[in-house]
């Protein structure tokens, strides 16, 4: 894999995977080392932000790191960027993601999860049937997609996601992402396409958008602001902290048997009121008081709990078996562990944070990149 598309590359998971790749990998002590170019392509909606890799950009910029505004949903463009760098392997990050953003619209989810997809799929179809042709030059590797354990719909109690559970996606955003998988797996299975695809649980982790539930709660607690939760909190997820995520693609994208879906989790069942509980802790032990704008004791005090989202599901957990047993991944970090460090991040990085709440990071987008 010497030229590596990576979409969604400025979003959350995406910029810690390339980061995972460029800074990370040097470490793994095997021929699992990343030695190839990455080119990394990015719609640059309210959630990609190339603030986040911009160190990344200075060290590798040009030699091993790209970076294309683009949109997959423009076919034309993808088909350029295909043949101008040589993809010869893609992994596709670059979704709509956010489930109530789905509920109140969406059209966005159906038009960049599902037909963005299939364009990438296009480009690499003719991609790897060229390199079919002898004398063609360098092979075409590997479609690897991203998905979700949401997929899988709902759980009870008791029970686990394995790769074998049906599919029944309960909100327009996991319907979308249904679908991806669905496409990705019938054009290994029509094309011959050398496709794998994983599904994970909740990510956390440094460079996170705000909407979602850690980071909200972190800065909400810093400012003495209130934290909302679901309904009575008691809806299940299971943790995943993104350095770990990170390093399970990178294993399944090498060594993973083409056509399968590796499921990818934490082990962190958690109830949503027991990750708030944990959030307030963690910022009660590390920032004084008088510095929060809180006047409660205990960040415990701001916690509120509002009226439940439409077809909330109420537990995800996921067997990790296949990836474990298979490959020989293993998380690096308890919940514990990897909250913490993610608190710290944000602390450590209220600059980005405060641009990217305000806005104020469009601007420095649009002072880097044309828009």
């Amino acid at each position: 894999m010497q030229n590596l598309l990576v979409t969604g590359g400025c979003g959350f998971i995406g910029s810690n995977f390339i980061r995972y790749l460029l800074k990370e990998s040097s470490f793994l002590g095997d021929d699992s080392f990343f030695t190839g170019r990455i080119i990394n392509v990015d719609k640059l909606t309210y959630a990609g932000n190339p603030e986040s890799l911009e160190d990344i950009e200075k060290e590798f910029g040009n030699s091993r790191y790209i970076f294309e505004k683009a949109d997959i949903c423009n076919i034309k463009e993808i088909e350029r960027i295909f043949d101008q760098y040589d993809i010869d392997s893609v992994c596709h990050f670059a979704a709509e993601s956010h489930v109530d953003r789905s509920i109140a619209s969406p059209e966005i989810f159906i038009e960049t999860n599902i037909r963005g997809t299939f364009n990438l799929l296009e480009c690499a179809k003719k991609k790897y049937d060229f390199s079919l042709i002898k004398g063609s030059g360098k092979n075409f590797f590997l479609f690897h997609h991203i998905s979700t354990d949401e997929v899988y719909g709902t759980l009870g109690k008791t029970g686990l996601f394995t790769e074998e559970t049906p599919y029944s996606p309960n909100s327009p955003y996991s319907a979308s992402k249904a679908a991806s998988d669905h496409l990705v797996r019938a054009w290994h299975e029509t094309y011959g396409l050398p496709v794998t695809i994983s599904n994970c649980s909740n990510n956390y982790g440094p460079f996170q958008f705000p909407e979602k539930l850690i980071p909200l709660m972190i800065l909400n607690a810093i400012e003495g602001k209130e934290l909302p939760i679901y309904g009575d909190g008691k809806n299940i997820r299971d943790w995943l902290y993104v350095k770990d995520h990170c390093s399970a693609i990178w294993l399944i994208m090498q060594k993973g048997i083409k056509g399968r879906t590796y499921n990818i989790g934490g082990g962190c069942e958690l109830e949503n009121r027991e990750v708030v509980e944990k959030i307030c802790s963690i910022i009660d032990k590390v920032i004084n008081p008088n510095v929060r704008k809180s006047l409660s004791a205990s960040s415990k005090e701001l916690m509120r709990f509002v009226k439940d989202r439409p077809g909330h599901d109420f537990r995800y957990a996921i067997d990790c078996t296949r990836v474990k047993q298979e490959l020989g991944w293993r998380p690096e970090e308890s919940f514990e562990t990897g909250l913490e460090k993610t608190v710290k991040w944000y602390l450590n990085n209220m600059k980005w944070v405060e641009r990217v709440k305000s806005g104020d990071y469009l601007n420095w987008i649009k002072s880097h990149y044309t828009i």
